[in-house]
């Protein structure tokens, strides 16, 4: 793995300054920094060939349609897809869980029916599932957790009945950074024939997606949660599910034929891409993968354990703080109150000493409820943090506890 420094000086942001202390960034869970190579990546395609993908035969239109199917190919490679045509660009995870939870309701589910989400999940996977059943008539079904923030499994295998059509859950909480046994859920579906959604939102940043091992049936993600654009993200779905779907939006480039009689659909994966897709970030986020795979995936993973491990000693040590979500096996995030101290006024006073985490419901309101808590400071952590912003982390704490006091 590189050099930690010459980590950090790959991402421009991580040397400015914030109310004149060194900038500490700890949000990462809600979006990670850009290294220079996506941010020349981006300045490349609109200075040197930027022209709509699919469109024209003209030298641009074509150099910019190879640089988007060759970000399709990375992204099917990335994730170990089976075919590059299972591999559909969105605006992000809430964009495709928002198509599949249309497109599957109007397919496949009828009234009565049922579908199975997990209390983890983050509000972009409950919302779109709610709108479903409120649509379809159908009923959602919610896996319970323990104090840990672990799914219970028992409980789960309970839910799954002749009437459940699909299951959608996170394969790591946003909230907490539990990871979810995913490979168990999927497995106790596909031996009823159900399928599975898994939302990699939280996940695939954290090490290697192999989509082919985990044998899920739709798997989505962000590009801005990898060090990519914003404003792109990545439905993955196996072609038989794919081929069958309708499409959840119509317009340009996802038609075959046009008439006021009747329209037929393209081929994969354009049925799914109407109109001007976000060609610039989906060759941004072409970049970002080919970076996290130049530093290495396993390594990735490996540093952010350790630095997992190091602020859970850190914190864990400051009387008064009280983390939530201690299960085993987490992503590289922290969750905690202090006593007696509103999260915002903690994110507040952090924020005055260059420290950025997040404070709220984290779009989590349901795990907010399960503890009996307004809302948490979270810290999540990536591979270009290191021990020296924790311990600022663990100073700040200590400051806002004595402030308090």
């Amino acid at each position: 793995m590189k050099d930690i420094a010459e980590i950090r000086s790959d991402f421009p942001i991580l040397a400015r300054k914030v109310y004149d202390k060194p900038l500490v960034y700890l949000d990462n869970g809600a979006t990670t920094q850009k290294p220079q190579c996506v941010i020349d990546a981006l300045t490349s395609v609109y200075t040197t060939y930027n022209a709509n993908i699919h469109r024209g035969v003209h030298y641009l239109s074509d150099k910019s349609s190879e640089a988007y199917e060759n970000s399709r190919e990375r992204v099917r490679s990335f994730i170990n897809a089976g075919k590059k045509e299972e591999v559909i660009f969105t605006s992000g995870t809430t964009g495709s869980i928002n198509g599949i939870a249309f497109s599957f309701g109007e397919r496949y589910i009828n009234p009565g029916d049922e579908m199975i989400i997990s209390h983890l999940e983050h509000h972009a996977n409950i919302v779109p599932w709610q709108m479903m059943c409120e649509r379809k008539g159908a009923v959602l079904r919610v896996i319970p957790i323990n104090d840990n923030g672990e799914i219970i499994l028992e409980e789960y295998y309970k839910l799954l009945t002749s009437k459940t059509r699909i299951v959608s859950v996170a394969q790591a909480s946003n909230a907490l950074g539990t990871i979810v046994p995913v490979r168990e859920i999927i497995d106790a579906a596909h031996a009823m024939n159900i399928p599975v959604l898994i939302d990699g939102a939280q996940s695939v940043q954290h090490g290697i997606t192999d989509i082919q091992t985990m044998n899920c049936d739709f798997y989505v993600f962000s590009g801005h949660k990898i060090y990519g654009p914003t404003g792109i993200g990545v439905l993955y779905g196996k072609e038989k599910w794919l081929s069958e779907l309708p499409p959840f939006q119509g317009g340009g480039d996802m038609v075959d034929k046009v008439t006021f009689e009747k329209t037929t659909y393209n081929e994969l994966p354009f049925k799914f891409e109407a109109g001007t897709m976000n060609y610039t970030a989906a060759i941004g986020m072409c970049a970002a993968l080919n970076y996290v795979l130049d530093i290495g995936l396993e390594n990735i993973a490996a540093r952010e354990q350790e630095l997992l491990s190091y602020a859970n000693k850190r914190l864990s040590g400051i009387n008064g703080l009280t983390i939530y979500g201690n299960s085993d096996r987490k992503i590289s995030t922290i969750s905690f109150l202090l006593k007696g101290i509103h999260p915002y006024d903690t994110g507040m006073i952090l924020d005055k000493l260059g420290i950025a985490v997040r404070t709220g419901t984290h779009c989590a309101q349901p795990v907010m409820d399960r503890y009996g808590i307004d809302g948490t400071v979270r810290a999540s952590i990536c591979f270009y943090n290191t021990k020296e912003e924790i311990d600022a982390l663990t100073s700040g704490i200590e400051m806002v506890m004595s402030m308090f006091s």
